[in-house]
């Protein structure tokens, strides 16, 4: 048995992300896999790497490029507004009703204050 404990990460699938730490420094991209065992995640057009491909009946052999996962903490929540990676905190959202059950938690930029959660 192992005592792997997981790892708490506020970013989601289809987030848009900035790189800011490592060779792909400055690049964003948007989340294609979040694993929260490892604390990696997998980002759009960002840590390429080559790899040769033995053929197989459904697909030909070759040189194939495909994304490795980077580690959480070198990637920073894109804002839309600001125009980069930002730090983010959480607020409190009043649904339509009044009851304090009808809050929804979302995600908001230190920066501006813009929601960053999609609508």
């Amino acid at each position: 048995m192992s005592n792997v404990q997981e790892i708490k990460i506020s970013l989601k699938k289809n987030d848009q992300v900035e790189v800011i730490a490592g060779r792909d420094k400055g690049k964003t991209g948007k989340i294609l896999k979040v694993d929260s065992k490892t604390g990696r995640i997998t980002v759009e057009k960002v840590n390429l790497v080559k790899r040769h491909m033995k053929a197989t009946q459904t697909s030909g052999s070759g040189i194939v490029e495909k994304e490795l996962p980077l580690h959480c903490s070198n990637v920073a929540l894109f804002c839309p507004k600001c125009n980069r990676g930002v730090r983010h905190g959480h607020k409190f959202e009043q649904k339509s009703g009044k009851k304090d059950s009808d809050k929804k938690k979302i995600r908001v930029c230190k920066r501006c204050g813009e929601s960053l959660d999609l609508a």
